[in-house]
């Protein structure tokens, strides 16, 4: 199915720049066929998408961008238009002759558990997906290794922020203003205001993979760092356990030499003979 944008759109804007396609338009705003003629807005109050040029990112990606990034949900399948993951993939080559797009490029169809829209009519295809929601629940799972982030407040020191509270820093590209926000809600579509001019600012779904990407691998050399040093420092008392433990065998036989150098006053004798001398 093409993508529509409904009207609970709040005209944030997230979604234009995501688009492969260049399908997505500001209302009231005239759109572009590829063949380079324009055509009347198909809104004049909110974003929309046009269908001709709609792909629902097959080719690009393995789901659709302008939903990823949307923050209130609005951008969904048209049941109006249902297509398949065939005619969409011809419409990314028509509408990119300059790229090469393969048979096996990004598609949400191919996506575990969207086979079931894609396919619509085999029961089959919807029947598929259905078991792998089962193992989402591994997700939580690997989400645990970072706890172990818990170790650095060994030395209160060098702690680190968790992730979600890292501070973002912003650039206002109307007034160069700087400010922070907290990782936890920097989000694709969530609008931010900055506090010396109050200009807009709304993150993209790249932005938010790059800094959650970058301080995933600051975070594990961070882990890996203090892990080495406590591997080190374990290597080294063992070392230095073994070290002392020898020095004291040593002091142990030579107390017991010195102990039973001399006959203690007392002690039993040999006798000597009556004229021995």
């Amino acid at each position: 199915m093409a993508t529509v944008i409904t009207s609970e759109c709040i005209n944030c804007g997230a979604c234009e720049p995501e688009c492969p396609n260049t399908a997505i338009y500001q209302g009231a705003v005239e759109w572009q066929a590829p063949d380079g003629s324009m055509h009347p807005p198909v809104s004049n109050d909110i974003f929309y998408i046009v269908p001709e040029k709609c792909t629902e990112c097959v080719g690009f990606h393995d789901h659709e961008a302008c939903a990823a990034v949307c923050p209130v949900d609005c951008c969904v399948p048209d049941p109006n238009i249902p297509e398949t993951h065939e005619v969409l993939l011809a419409r990314a080559r028509t509408l990119h002759p300059e790229l090469t797009i393969a048979d096996d490029a990004p598609s949400r169809f191919k996506k575990e558990g969207a086979a079931a829209p894609a396919a619509g009519a085999p029961p089959a295809a919807a029947a598929t997906p259905a078991p792998p929601p089962a193992p989402k629940p591994a997700a939580p799972a690997s989400v645990a290794p970072p706890a172990p982030v818990a170790a650095p407040p060994e030395a209160p020191g060098l702690a680190i922020p968790a992730p979600a509270e890292w501070e973002i820093p912003i650039t206002c590209f109307r007034c160069a203003g700087e400010y922070t926000v907290p990782f936890a809600y920097f989000r694709a579509g969530v609008v931010f205001y900055c506090p010396h001019c109050q200009g807009s600012f709304v993150p993209t779904l790249s932005m938010v993979r790059g800094v959650e990407e970058s301080l995933a691998r600051f975070h594990a050399r961070w882990r890996a760092a203090f892990e080495e040093f406590q591997e080190r420092r374990r290597r080294e008392l063992e070392q230095f356990e073994t070290r002392q433990r020898h020095e004291l065998e040593e002091f142990e036989r030579e107390l017991r030499a010195i102990a039973t150098r001399d006959k203690p006053p007392g002690a039993p004798a040999k006798r000597r003979g009556f004229f021995t001398f």
